[in-house]
């Protein structure tokens, strides 16, 4: 692994409950419609890299006949157990693995999955390749990514409003050189080895109660603010964060609508592969 914090597991670990919670509300949607584009049967085998608290596992395995969900937090992978179990879902396996060295066999999954995951590993190239190495000629591979941060309202609001609480933080910006721009989401697909790539643009509405409940999810479930937490440490943190919900609370209104924007990125490994 490489040296960020955010490609290691304890990062993750300790923001598994809060995570959770938020895929249900913001990354469930997308999930569910990142099924949509593989036509999974009661034999289908599909594999979700990058799975988190099960945001797609779990609905994957009331349609398939069995899901095999990686990732590095032994502690989402927990709840994603403990919530399979209490849902009476039995066809799911859990491997604490990197997404570089999957632990399967070439050809072992009809349809392969990444919700908002491809974009922390540190060797895109490689998971890709891996995940085309595993699939079965013919499946269907579906990758989804975070528009930028100027198109989607919701994250525009949290950039807004961090940039209050730390002004040398700047106006955002896009990385072109990343899954935000759809030119090199197709590119890096393509090179490795699927066909038939496009990518799609979709959104989903969220909504919080006020903007002390937006701050305390986004706080609750985002790796990347925890880990400022810690290197700021607890004084300058409480008096940042106090900046951004006083900008939370003069500019959203109680439940007012945030749409989130996401693109999918969805492939096809040749029959002949």
């Amino acid at each position: 692994m490489s040296g960020s914090p955010l490609e290691t597991a304890e990062v993750w670990d300790a923001v598994a409950v809060g995570y959770g919670e938020f895929a249900a509300a913001v990354m469930r949607p997308f999930a569910v419609l990142a099924l949509e584009f593989a036509a999974l049967t009661s034999e289908s085998a599909v594999l979700d890299v990058a799975a988190g608290t099960g945001a797609l596992s779990l609905p994957a395995a009331e349609r398939a006949g069995r899901v095999a969900a990686v990732d590095i937090s032994p502690g989402m992978l927990r709840l994603l157990a403990d919530a399979a179990a209490a849902a009476g879902l039995h066809n799911i396996v859990t491997d604490v693995a990197d997404a570089r060295e999957l632990p399967y066999a070439d050809r072992s999954f009809d349809a392969a999955f990444s919700m908002f995951g491809l974009m922390f590993f540190p060797d895109r190239y490689r998971a890709l390749g891996e995940l085309h190495r595993v699939l079965r000629p013919g499946g269907t591979v579906v990758i989804s990514n975070w528009a930028p941060v100027c198109e989607s309202p919701l994250l525009t609001m949290l950039y807004e409003a961090f940039a209050e609480a730390v002004p040398e933080l700047g106006e955002p910006q896009q990385d072109f050189l990343s899954l935000e721009n759809p030119e090199v989401f197709q590119s890096e697909l393509r090179t490795a080895g699927f066909h038939g790539v496009v990518i799609q643009r979709h959104s989903i509405v969220t909504r919080f109660a006020d903007g002390a409940e937006l701050w305390e999810t986004m706080v609750r479930s985002s790796a990347a603010l925890q880990l400022m937490r810690t290197l700021w440490g607890e004084e300058l943190w409480a008096e940042r964060s106090r900046r951004v919900r006083e900008y939370l609370d003069r500019r959203y209104r109680p439940n007012q609508p945030l749409p989130a924007i996401a693109l999918l990125g969805i492939g096809h490994k040749p029959q002949l592969d």
